[in-house]
């Protein structure tokens, strides 16, 4: 074990990887606090330069940008009111409250000191949990998995989705497009039309370049509202009162960071649905709901911390099951995969090494944040003035050359293309897009453990119920596809007359 440490630490701590994660750093503040480019836009048009990179400075990258995007997001909320990423939209109006207060410091200083604790946090919950999940999961076959992959998907669709069945509809979407190239295990083509391109399956990468980025970039060319003036001209010192706030706001911060954790490990959760249960819980446990909305600095401390913390969290079903906890850790699968580090319980016990130095990257990610973060601040203003029409055709070139890149084939810019439009219009008549990223990405591994199984069990269903844990992981997710049936059922009951 402590061999593998000292690996990890050579690896981790070398320039290289070292300048990575400060590069990385800069351009995930950058992306987060530019209106309207989100973290996982970032991280998307981050693989192809991930893909000429070793596999442990690559994680480094997505790890580091990723982890100052959430938190530079805050920056045009607070002084703007428009959030730069979705985590950060849940107190974009506190903030911006704070800001016409004359606090935007403080507002900007509780973003960053309690982001960077949140994610402390979580990486803490990583570095215990996923190991004791791995060894837990080597008693798992293709039954537990089948079941656990099917739970992910169920969790993803009601979870990310307030009309579930526009959720199940964006499922399938994306159940389908992971249905294409060579079928298991005949290897008979499926909806390939006779291309040859699609043989191997559309592209992972591309596929997330597009929906990410080029579908942003769709949203700017139809937006037509003008663009918002900075209301602040100096932000003072950020760190000032912030020891103040983490005494008295200790029990929001650790609660932040609980829930943001357990929320990120949920498939197709992610940061944003984190912030928005942690600002809600903030104000309904508070000891002062009247001030919500008035500039109250309670609920950006407590959503801050659930923001980063939930970063680390999705990691561990990622690590652990290859089963993303949200649509970044979707994109970071793909790169695991391309840098042979297949997720799942052998990676613990193969290279453990790649694990710990994982594990390390976080903790420097969120110590660097702070100092970075102070830089990014001080600098905002500047940050917000970059005009996006001349910003946005730069996004478009890296895009299409990127994703060029990957496969030298312009067969994947068609597939970045088309994946941005359909998840445009998707997202324009308020279709979930995690849903469908979920169905693609475990498609391939929902349809292997079932076939594996049925062979196994010589085509008897009953087999999926006979293992233990198997038949628990059954139990529980058929429990979750009758909860709407059974709840329409008991209010229908309620409303009927006596």
């Amino acid at each position: 074990m402590w061999i593998a440490v000292e690996q990890a630490f050579g690896m981790v701590f070398e320039p290289y990887t070292l300048m990575v994660m400060v590069l990385a750093s800069l351009y995930g503040l950058f992306v987060g606090a530019v209106p309207g480019l989100t973290a996982t836009m970032a991280t998307a048009l981050l693989v192809p330069v991930t893909f000429f990179m070793a596999p442990i400075p690559a994680i480094a990258a997505i790890v580091t940008a990723t982890a100052m995007a959430i938190f530079s997001g805050d920056i045009p909320g607070c002084l703007l009111r428009i959030p730069g990423t979705p985590a950060s939209a849940a107190y974009t109006d506190e903030a911006y409250a704070m800001t016409r207060k004359g606090q935007a410091e403080v507002a900007l200083g509780a973003g960053l000191v309690f982001s960077a604790v949140g994610g402390m946090f979580g990486t803490i919950v990583l570095v215990v949990a996923a190991p004791a999940l791995a060894e837990f999961a080597t008693q798992f076959s293709s039954f537990e998995y089948f079941w656990l992959v099917t739970l992910g998907l169920t969790c993803a669709v009601f979870i990310t989705s307030t009309a579930p069945i526009k959720g199940v509809i964006t499922l399938f979407l994306g159940l389908l497009v992971s249905c294409v190239g060579l079928g298991n295990p005949a290897g008979f083509p499926r909806f390939t039309f006779g291309n040859i391109e699609t043989l191997g399956g559309i592209g992972m990468i591309p596929m997330m370049i597009g929906m990410f980025a080029f579908s942003e970039i769709m949203r700017y060319v139809v937006d037509t509202s003008p663009p918002a003036e900075v209301v602040v001209e100096k932000v003072g010192n950020v760190l000032k009162g912030q020891w103040k706030l983490a005494k008295k706001y200790p029990l929001q911060i650790l609660r932040g960071s609980v829930l943001g954790t357990a929320v990120g490990a949920l498939p197709g959760a992610g940061a944003d649905i984190a912030s928005w249960m942690s600002y809600a819980m903030s104000k309904k446990l508070s000891k002062e709901p009247e001030k919500f909305g008035t500039g109250h600095v309670e609920g950006i401390v407590e959503s801050g911390a659930a923001n980063n913390s939930a970063l680390a969290g999705a990691w561990i079903p990622a690590l652990v099951f290859g089963i993303p906890g949200d649509s970044i850790t979707a994109i970071i699968i793909g790169v695991l995969y391309m840098k042979n580090m297949n997720p799942g319980p052998s990676l613990f016990t193969t290279n453990p090494q790649n694990i710990y130095a994982v594990f390390l990257l976080f903790i420097v990610a969120n110590l660097i944040m702070i100092p970075m973060g102070i830089l990014c601040i001080k600098v905002a203003r500047r940050i917000l003035k970059v005009p996006r029409n001349i910003l946005m055709p730069i996004i478009l070139v890296f895009c299409i050359v990127g994703t060029f890149a990957i496969n030298n084939s312009i067969f994947s810019v068609g597939v970045m293309l088309a994946a941005g439009l359909v998840a445009y219009v998707l997202e324009a008549n308020k279709f979930p897009i995690a849903p469908a990223i979920l169905g693609v990405v475990l498609g391939t591994m929902l349809e292997e453990n079932f076939i594996t199984s049925m062979i196994k069990a010589d085509g008897n269903l009953l087999a999926f119920f006979t293992r233990p844990i198997a038949a628990a992981l059954a139990v529980f997710t058929i429990l979750l596809w009758a909860t709407p049936v059974l709840m329409a059922l008991l209010r229908r009951r309620r409303g009927a007359p006596a």
